[in-house]
């Protein structure tokens, strides 16, 4: 199979050199080619664990990737999650499931991904041998999730940009805390949307790109969307067979790669009802989904900080699809929203999705709300997925994180304070970050004197 850019001015790459080069040279992100039909093959997955169902999944797109040594990659990445599904389905309710995405090694949805990502790189490491800088911008989780998939494997180096001072202190531990020779967690001034807006420009500089062999971690990633697309199937495998067709899911998002992957699912075949976007006061999805207009606005820092985004790199892809797989008009969309902030899309095909907004305000109720009625504990993403659920569908929400990352919030909530071993161990250990402005010219400068 082949990957095109949404920009339409890249040539098609195959699914390794797709995942090694990140951002399509044009600016865009890559894309297959076409989409399969697993329709016909549902039956078939029903009987599959997790890492079986992902293999059989992402063996469609890597096709460049002998079949057994795709097998052993995506093995090897789920064997560090705690629960023995990987993925458990829970039942609340009569029509309420939680899909729990926290049992991974840095405790974040994140970790299905990149897991499954950093091993990816070191098959590449090992086959071309070369080394890679992987690099990426964070608004919490995907920063660690990242430096853990690739904690110590040879021939890589990782440097993560992060908002200094908008990540909760727990996040910043699991990324500055690590120890690694290769890991360099890098606090910059400002918000995520900078750290991103940088990393863009350093990757549209393709001679710096190819000096560094410089590969992006962040959702932009083609690798990072397909493999969140097996938790949705995952859980749709597991709905009693009479509520499997009537299903909506809820999704927490910011960057809007974790309900992409779940529509690109349904347009390979797999009978979703539909998806409810739930954003936190950083609302500019919600705001899309109900007037049409995508708009950026000023970043609000919030007590869900990785939905702390105001501009969604995800939601081209989303574009491309909507606007009837025109590059041009994509290309023009963007150009329009990176002089202006702004991009009118009143034609944009938005069916099957709706959202829903959640304060900060709000959040610490949700979070009592849930532990009343139900004596489960969420963390403050989740509960912004909580605000509202269509009352003539079967709702399942996404727990993106343990709520153990956010103690402070659900303390004050519910009065109890969640822990884990994993994070009470990080508090004894020294951070090591690197501060830095979030300048392509700085972050260039540092990757010159600290890449492999």
């Amino acid at each position: 199979m082949r990957f095109i850019s949404t920009r339409g001015q890249a040539a098609p790459l195959g699914f390794s050199d797709a995942v090694a080069t990140g951002l399509a040279p044009d600016g865009g992100l890559f894309l297959p080619e076409t989409l399969p039909d697993f329709s016909g093959q549902l039956q078939r997955f029903e009987k599959l664990g997790y890492a079986e169902l992902c293999f059989e999944f992402l063996r469609v797109f890597a096709t460049d990737i002998p079949a057994e040594t795709l097998r052993a990659i995506v093995a090897e990445s789920y064997t560090r999650f705690s629960h023995p599904d990987i993925a458990p389905l829970r039942r609340l309710g009569p029509r309420l499931h939680v899909l729990e995405l926290f049992h991974g090694p840095t405790l974040a949805f994140k970790d299905f991904a990149l897991q499954l990502l950093g091993n990816l790189y070191a098959h590449q490491c090992r086959e071309r041998r070369e080394t890679i800088n992987v690099l990426g911008a964070t608004s919490g989780d995907t920063g660690a999730a990242a430096i853990h998939g690739l904690l110590g494997k040879p021939g890589t180096g990782i440097f993560i940009l992060y908002p200094d001072g908008r990540v909760s202190p727990l996040q910043e531990r699991q990324m500055a805390c690590t120890g690694a020779a290769n890991v360099f967690a890098l606090a910059v001034d400002g918000t995520f949307d900078d750290a991103q807006a940088a990393l863009k420009e350093i990757f549209g500089d393709q001679n710096f790109r190819t000096q560094h062999r410089l590969s992006a971690v962040n959702s932009i990633n083609l690798a990072r969307v397909l493999a969140q697309c097996v938790y949705y199937l995952y859980a749709w495998l597991r709905l009693p067979p009479g509520e499997r067709d009537n299903v909506e899911f809820v999704v927490p998002t910011g960057n809007f790669g974790n309900v992409l992957a779940g529509w690109l699912l349904q347009q390979m075949g797999v009978p979703i009802r539909g998806f409810r976007v739930a954003t936190n006061q950083n609302d500019i999805l919600y705001r899309l989904f109900t007037t049409g207009e995508y708009r950026v606005g000023a970043v609000q820092p919030s007590l869900a900080p990785s939905m702390d985004i105001q501009v969604s790199s995800n939601f081209e892809r989303f574009l491309y699809y909507g606007l009837g797989r025109d590059a041009a008009r994509v290309r023009a969309a963007m150009e329009t929203f990176r002089q202006t902030g702004v991009c009118a899309l009143a034609d944009l095909d938005r069916s099957g999705f709706s959202a829903t907004r959640c304060t900060d305000a709000e959040i610490p109720d949700i979070i009592a709300r849930v532990y009343r009625e139900h004596g489960y504990v969420i963390d403050p993403h989740t509960a912004c997925a909580f605000q509202s659920h269509h009352p003539d569908r079967v709702s399942v929400v996404l727990s993106t994180a343990s709520p153990a990352k956010f103690p402070e919030t659900i303390q004050a909530a519910i009065g109890v304070e969640p822990t884990h071993p994993t994070l009470e161990a990080l508090k004894a250990r020294p951070i090591v970050k690197h501060r830095i402005k979030a300048e392509p010219a700085a972050i260039k400068r540092f990757i010159d004197e600290h890449g492999v």
